[in-house]
């Protein structure tokens, strides 16, 4: 069983059916209780739009602290796109003081500062490379040339590198994704990537499968 919040701002739909379409069992879950509930091996932080409402959504059902919690734990943990920026100590988004974010890990979301001749958002495809090789996420897929889909303004800034799981190069090399432990988060979209991107949910997927038969 794989949970995947709801924050209300989320891209949620195609995230669960994403996660189906690999075999996962999915449950949409909104509260604190309601992820205890569902009695989950794997927790699925997704989003669109704004970090500020992301941010604030999960403050005020509690699932913020579930987040921490879950990660703080080591249970497998995927964020994507916002359930990436979400999971650092503040973003610029918003203007004046910026945002904070969850502070899960050490580092800042930047806004994208490009030569003219690349657009911002930042979206379409893109080629990543991974620096972490033995990561489960990237089983199956090539360590560099794997092409993506983004959609995004600002860029996430770890302050330790050894988080960074892969990298783009968008008029500069970004951050397209982290992983510490059994914590994973894509700046870019795998239910928009196609089959590679299916990977990245099966390989999630089979990992939660694991530790659930661990017990």
């Amino acid at each position: 069983m794989i949970a995947v919040i709801d924050n209300g701002i989320c891209n949620l739909r195609s995230v669960t059916k994403a996660l189906e379409a690999v075999g996962a069992e999915v449950r949409v879950v909104r509260t604190p209780f309601e992820l205890e509930a569902a009695d989950a091996a794997g927790l699925v932080l997704p989003g669109v739009g704004a970090l500020r409402d992301c941010v604030a959504s999960l403050r005020a059902t509690g699932l913020d602290a579930a987040v921490r919690e879950w990660i703080a734990a080591d249970q497998p943990f995927l964020g994507v796109c916002l359930g990436m920026q979400a999971l650092f100590e503040h973003s610029e988004e918003g203007g004046g003081a910026g945002t904070e974010g969850l502070g899960i890990f050490p580092g800042r979301v930047t806004r994208f500062v490009r030569p003219a001749e690349f657009k911002i958002p930042h979206m379409g495809w893109n080629t990543v490379r991974f620096r972490q090789e033995d990561s489960p996420l990237r089983e199956g897929l090539a360590t560099e040339g794997e092409a993506f889909y983004f959609v995004h303004s600002f860029h996430c800034q770890p302050a330790d590198s050894s988080l960074v799981l892969a990298e783009c190069d968008y008029g500069g090399v970004f951050t397209a994704a982290i992983a510490r432990g059994r914590c994973f988060a894509t700046q870019f979209h795998p239910e928009k990537s196609q089959a590679k991107g299916l990977r990245i949910y099966r390989n999630f997927a089979e990992l939660t499968k694991r530790e659930a038969a661990r017990g």
